[in-house]
């Protein structure tokens, strides 16, 4: 990691990839089946605004706290989504969304 990152930055950013991460996982284990709400899309939406997220924090872009502002509401979006259905996979991608979310409200902060 690069040294000019703080330590709250360095751990969104580590947690806006483990995110993307569990999204595509979920995403991959849900298209073409049934959801009564907006997962697997919503992964789709979470995965792309945490990788940019992930990249604007490591370029240290002066809008990095609008980006990580919109990031933690769509992973709070996916969590709750994620978090309705009983799977493993969607209850594992809704952890990483909350924990995303929480790292970048501080961010935003």
């Amino acid at each position: 990691m690069s040294n000019h990152l703080e330590q709250s930055a360095i751990d969104c950013l580590e947690a806006c990839n483990a995110c993307a991460t569990a999204c595509g996982t979920c995403f991959s284990q849900m298209v073409g089946k049934d959801s009564k709400n907006a997962c697997p899309a919503c992964c789709i939406e979470c995965a792309a605004v945490c990788r940019l997220c992930a990249d604007a924090i490591a370029r240290d872009s002066p809008y990095v706290k609008q980006i990580c502002k919109l990031c933690a509401d769509i992973c709070a979006w996916c969590a709750e989504q994620c978090g309705a259905h009983d799977m493993d996979h969607c209850k594992r991608c809704a952890e990483a969304c909350r924990r995303c979310a929480e790292a970048c409200g501080k961010m935003a902060a």
